[in-house]
């Protein structure tokens, strides 16, 4: 199959997709130029399995499971590494890199909650030279000390205090990445605290999870090196009846203490989208994290696609001018693929979801509606759909001198044939 595509096709194409937006009062080099500007947040665990690189034969645990065997997962940082350079280089755009405290790049083994920047100096050097910004995750999870699932929430105090201390450590190394790279890390603390049947006292382990962030949170840092957001959810597998951090739980402690909220969209009831939920919450919490993925019946974790809830995201985000206030991520694993493709595909779908956002001729959209013409903003809203937004999508790649349309399958199987497929 010949997926090549001229450079003359694609310029004429776009051509006539300008001419058709600029009809409708939209200037798609204003778009391009926004949409240039925005970056993702890479996750580093799609490429591992979410294993980390701690110790060799950790299991995955905290209620998380990635399935499938395909070959090629990475096995050590340099594998890591190598994995996502390929990535960044067919996506267009300048991305970030969304890291777990489970990665450190270090021949010492230490305890989670001693961790320091310089077991991590070797990302920052990596990002440096690629001119990437570094986000931030603690791992509560897949520790011994999270096997009875109860971490910042547990009754045992030296068990809280363990991870107290794990999560005021990713702080400082957050500060360590800002300071390093000249971008605030976001730093996103999600813990898989909970039951899985009925609990008999539901505020007990919630006042310890405040009094424990309250700690991990005492210590003012410049936010102009690393931003604090909490991460909610409903519920989990072992947790399926309680979770300690709740959506409510989340949004009350950060519209309290001007911390950013962490939004998954498959940490909800499948009938619940985060696209609703955005501009809510943007009212009374100065920052939003958006972990983007796609739940299939459950916290499944699927690669994102062009889905109408993914377009339903961004459309929120620009729709509400919120893109300097919302940090964009991925959180999805998929072990029954390309490890590297699912980057590509995940993440090209969110760039062409919020380019298709940004092609909208919003002051017009939004005029009729104040209007009270609910058929005129219908009639648009449909219209726009068939708009020529793929032309645009296949310039704005061109111009980013990444692969255009399925080509950059062709250097994915290039590189599983030379590199991925010699793992054992």
């Amino acid at each position: 199959m010949n997926f090549a595509t001229t450079s003359k096709q694609i310029e004429d194409a776009y051509a006539l997709a300008q001419e058709r937006y600029a009809a409708i009062g939209v200037d798609t080099e204003q778009a391009l130029a926004t949409l240039r500007g925005v970056p993702i947040s890479l996750h580093c665990w799609q490429g591992d399995d979410v294993l980390g690189f701690e110790e060799p034969g950790r299991g995955l645990g905290g209620g998380l499971m990635a399935t499938g065997n395909y070959p090629g997962r990475a096995r050590t940082v340099a594998e890591l590494r190598s994995d996502l350079d390929i990535a960044y280089s067919i996506i267009p755009g300048n991305h970030r890199l969304n890291l777990h405290a489970m990665y450190p790049d270090t021949d010492e083994s230490p305890a989670r909650n001693e961790i320091e920047p310089r077991h991590f100096q070797g990302w920052a050097d990596w990002a440096k030279e690629n001119g990437r910004g570094i986000d931030f995750n603690p791992t509560l999870f897949s520790h011994p000390l999270a096997e009875d699932g109860f971490t910042l929430a547990s009754y045992d105090n030296d068990i809280r205090q363990f991870w107290i201390q794990h999560c005021i450590a990713c702080r400082e190394i957050g500060s360590f990445f800002g300071k390093e790279l000249g971008t605030p890390a976001m730093t996103n603390i999600w813990i898989p605290d909970g039951l899985k049947d009925t609990p008999g006292d539901r505020t007990t382990p919630r006042r310890l999870l405040k009094d424990a962030l309250d700690q991990i949170f005492e210590k003012e840092i410049d936010p102009n090196h690393n931003r604090d957001a909490i991460e909610c959810k409903l519920f989990g597998l072992g947790s399926e009846s309680y979770v300690v951090g709740s959506h409510e739980f989340y949004l009350g402690y950060a519209a309290q203490n001007n911390q950013a909220l962490c939004l998954d969209a498959g940490h909800f009831h499948p009938t619940e989208v985060i696209s609703d939920k955005i501009s809510a919450c943007l009212l009374f919490v100065s920052e939003l994290v958006l972990h983007v993925s796609r739940g299939v019946r459950w916290d499944s974790d699927h690669v994102v696609t062009f889905s109408d809830e993914l377009q339903a995201i961004m459309q929120e985000i620009v729709r509400g001018d919120h893109l300097d206030r919302v940090h964009i991520g991925l959180d999805f694993f998929d072990a029954s693929i390309n490890r590297v493709a699912a980057w590509a595909i995940g993440t090209r779908n969110s760039l062409r979801a919020l380019l298709l956002a940004l092609l909208e001729p919003r002051e017009s959209m939004q005029e009729i509606e104040r209007s009270a013409d609910f058929t005129t903003r219908l009639a648009l809203m449909e219209e726009l759909k068939a708009m020529p937004h793929a032309a645009v999508w296949d310039y704005h790649c061109l111009q980013q001198d990444v692969p255009v349309g399925m080509a950059f399958m062709q250097e994915i199987r290039q590189y599983e044939k030379d590199v991925l497929s010699l793992r054992d």
